[in-house]
């Protein structure tokens, strides 16, 4: 006898299925169709949906076939037709067990799968000169697999170090699969290397710090626009020095919270107004997502870990061209993860998450 599905998680299915009818009917209307941001948003919610709800419908597909043969079985009188029952049953409980294991998978991953962009914060940990160095190689890093993935990878901020590298960066990438794969960078990232300001040769161990930050439809934000204080400045230099002389620096103050942005990286005053209300909106939707998450500890506040910046999940050593990814366990070719090429580290993540999410249910 075939194991039942959990209430909660039929339950959760079945208003899944209903979505993917909205967001599909939402996808012909042509009021939709003519906005092109809302095509991407609702066909990225789509997709992530479509494989969890297919695979649903084929489980219930396979159950009502099923109880149909085991009612011939338990009251049929023609023999030649019992024995055909009897001998299908067997496979359609297999078909059934392994679309339960599927759609189970993808039914904890589907809501970040349905996040089609995300925010990546770089900054210099301790190393000096040499930390910012290691930032700027971080954001290559990423620029390089979000380039292989076909993502579009935007600079918002950008404050260079002393020689070379970042002091920090905040980049956004976007694209079907971003947050999903790249939820995990969150924490420090360490480095063994010899720096190349080093005359002695001797290794130097530095850190830069990741911070991951999904990035919400305006709608999935709780965000009112009459607690937000905005004021323009000009945009200000190393040591505070006004690089320009046009008011064109945005600084947002969220009262109710406290978060601040600033945003200077471009001379066009509604350019840096733009991008300081999605970072805003983004850093205020992980306040929101971590106090819903406290509440309800079932829902995992992070993907593997803490995802704080305190928390160190790699090393990576030069010297043995070894990237270990603390989490897993496990290392990596150095030279091709700083590539870009990214994706047999990022598989073994998602598959160490979906494990202990699936215990979790």
């Amino acid at each position: 006898m075939s194991q039942p599905i959990p209430e909660n998680l039929a339950r959760r299915l079945d208003e899944m299925d209903e979505q993917f009818e909205v967001v599909g009917a939402q996808l012909m209307d042509p009021e939709v169709l003519s906005d092109h941001n809302q095509v991407r948003i609702l066909s990225i919610k789509r997709a992530a949906l479509e494989g969890p709800v297919l695979r649903w419908r084929e489980v219930r597909r396979i159950e009502a076939e099923t109880a149909e043969l085991e009612d011939a079985i338990a009251t049929g009188d023609d023999q030649e037709l019992i024995t055909l029952a009897k001998e299908e049953l067997p496979e359609l409980r297999t078909s059934r067990e392994q679309l339960v294991e599927a759609v189970k998978t993808e039914l904890v991953t589907a809501e970040d799968k349905a996040v089609g962009a995300m925010i990546l914060e770089i900054r210099a940990g301790v190393g000096g000169d040499e930390a910012g160095i290691w930032a700027g190689d971080l954001l290559e890093m990423y620029e390089r697999y979000a380039g292989i993935r076909s993502w579009s990878f935007e600079v918002l901020d950008f404050q260079p170090g002393d020689h070379g590298g970042v002091k920090s960066a905040i980049a956004e990438l976007e694209g079907e699969g971003a947050w999903s794969e790249l939820g995990y960078e969150g924490g420090t990232h360490q480095v063994k290397r010899v720096p190349a300001t080093e005359a002695q040769g001797r290794i130097h161990t530095s850190t830069a710090t990741v911070a991951v930050l999904a990035q919400p439809e305006e709608v999935a934000v709780q965000l009112d626009k009459s607690d937000v204080k905005e004021s323009i400045t000009t945009a200000q230099g190393p040591g505070g020095q006004n690089v320009n002389k046009v008011a064109t620096a945005v600084h947002l103050i969220h009262e109710p919270t406290g978060i601040e942005v600033r945003m200077q990286e471009t001379k066009s005053q509604a350019q840096n107004r733009e991008k300081a209300w999605r970072l805003l909106r983004a850093r205020l939707y992980e306040k929101q997502q971590k106090e819903v998450d406290a509440r309800r500890a079932q829902e995992r506040a992070s993907m593997i870990g803490s995802g704080g910046r305190a928390e160190k999940i790699r090393t990576y050593r030069y010297k043995e061209n070894l990237a270990v990814d603390h989490r897993l366990g496990q290392s990596f070719n150095l030279g091709e993860l700083m590539q870009g090429r990214m994706q047999p580290l990022i598989t073994g993540l998602i598959e160490l998450d979906v494990a202990k999410r699936l215990a979790a249910l």
